[in-house]
């Protein structure tokens, strides 16, 4: 009776997932547009879930990996990867917004529209780079570990992790750190055996996902504004084919890398959320071969500070807000969009509404209309799937590129495609 049940389960489990996460999303749109936002809000609990489940497997996803990862390289290592992912970030996010600014200048969004009839907006406040700061050190272990705040779940770790290195090392409790390094390998691999279980989800949750955004966005919002996207995407791949070039710079094997890099990109193409596709660029991270050490610090911590496509997003709208209020940005204006934006793109970090914080910190400090803010809202969940998926993208380019500096080797055999059961240790 449940044989065919069975055969269609083994036929679904055994297919590649980035097929069945593309499929996903070709239906969900499919489904979106036809069944209109009655189907979508039928849909709704199944992404609901795995946005769940991957906020669930998160927190010890991200301790026991970087806690793992630092017993078994240097803490002279991890200071080193430190200020190498620091300054990745700065110099992307800064070669973003100078790509968009120089898409959106040739071509031109925004011109001919009209302020008239823009309705306010209500902007949180941006925390600036300080706050941040600061906020990476939690006031208390619990409440960080509750709120998902992955600052300070990665300092946690840290601070811990090279607790347990040094107790290692101590010639009195070497034995007691031994065992504490061993419970937290063990712990280790359950984590990735439950997220080998949650893979089987994402295509499931994608689907439900795309169907229930593009019922809601609908084509009418897509056209109005089409301009506007169609720029955006095309200022995204350019910068899509910036990160080519520097894998390939620093020989790294690319269909090796977009093999593995596919999954997490279309995943956060469709829920919007570098943090929740956390757990998928990390295990993309170890199929690659990169080492614990390397992954488990850079990938947590450029999910909340690396923001390439939100800075794209900045520059864009920035051209846009200037075009529909008749004053195109000369190159002092663009000059100070780049540091403005560079700098805001770390300084909003974790912020509810993270993207329009930015855009509207940017236009207030640069003088252009703060009612283009209530324009751009109504596309922001277009303009957000292609940030996003740019976002993931750029934080797996930075870690693959520290670790071939490092001297790691890039897994081009694609055998590591299985080892989320069979092999769950990693590298």
């Amino acid at each position: 009776m449940f044989a065919p049940l069975t055969s269609l389960w083994r036929g679904y489990r055994d297919s590649s997932l980035i097929l069945r996460v593309t499929l996903a999303l070709v239906l969900g749109a499919v489904v979106g547009l036809v069944g209109g936002p009655a189907v979508g809000q039928a849909l709704a609990p199944l992404g609901e879930l795995l946005m769940r489940l991957l906020k669930f497997i998160i927190l010890p996803i991200v301790l026991f990996t970087l806690m793992a990862g630092i017993n078994q390289g240097q803490a002279g290592r991890l200071g080193r990867i430190g200020r190498k992912v620091f300054l990745y970030y700065l110099v992307t996010s800064a070669l973003a917004i100078i790509v968009g600014l120089t898409v959106a200048s040739l071509l031109s969004p925004g011109e001919g529209m009209s302020l008239e009839g823009a309705a306010s907006v209500s902007v949180p406040e941006n925390p600036g780079i300080l706050s941040v700061v600061l906020g990476i050190v939690p006031t208390n272990i619990i409440g960080a570990f509750a709120e998902q705040d992955l600052l300070g779940i990665i300092f946690t770790a840290l601070v811990f992790g090279l607790a347990v290195a040094g107790l290692r090392q101590s010639q009195t409790h070497g034995e007691l750190g031994e065992r504490l390094a061993g419970l937290i390998e063990a712990l280790n691999v359950v984590t990735l055996k439950v997220m080998s279980g949650i893979l089987h989800v994402v295509p499931v949750g994608v689907f439900a996902i795309v169907a229930g955004t593009v019922a809601e966005q609908g084509m009418g919002t897509l056209l109005s504004l089409g301009d506007m996207v169609v720029v955006l995407y095309v200022a995204l791949g350019v910068h899509l084919l910036v990160y080519i070039g520097l894998l390939k710079g620093f020989g790294v094997p690319l269909r090796a890398f977009f093999r593995e890099a596919r999954t997490p990109m279309a995943t956060a193409f469709a829920t919007q959320s570098s943090s929740g596709t956390l757990p998928l660029t990390l295990d993309a991270a170890r199929r690659l071969g990169l080492s614990r050490g390397l992954y488990g610090f850079s990938l947590p911590l450029g999910a909340t500070l690396n923001m390439d496509g939100a800075a794209i997003r900045i520059a864009i709208s920035a051209v846009f807000a200037a075009n529909v209020a008749g004053a195109p940005l000369d190159f002092v204006s663009m000059l100070q969009v780049v540091v403005i934006g560079t700098l805001i793109s770390v300084g909003t970090a974790g912020v509810p509404g993270a993207g329009i914080v930015m855009i509207a910190t940017v236009f207030s400090q640069v003088g252009l209309p703060i009612q283009a803010v209530a324009l751009l809202t109504a596309i922001d969940a277009l303009v957000g799937m292609g940030c996003t998926a740019l976002n993931v993208t750029g934080d797996l380019v930075g870690t693959a590129l520290i670790g071939r500096s490092e001297g790691e080797r890039i897994d081009e055999s694609g055998s590591a495609e299985a080892e989320v059961v069979s092999n769950p240790e990693g590298p």
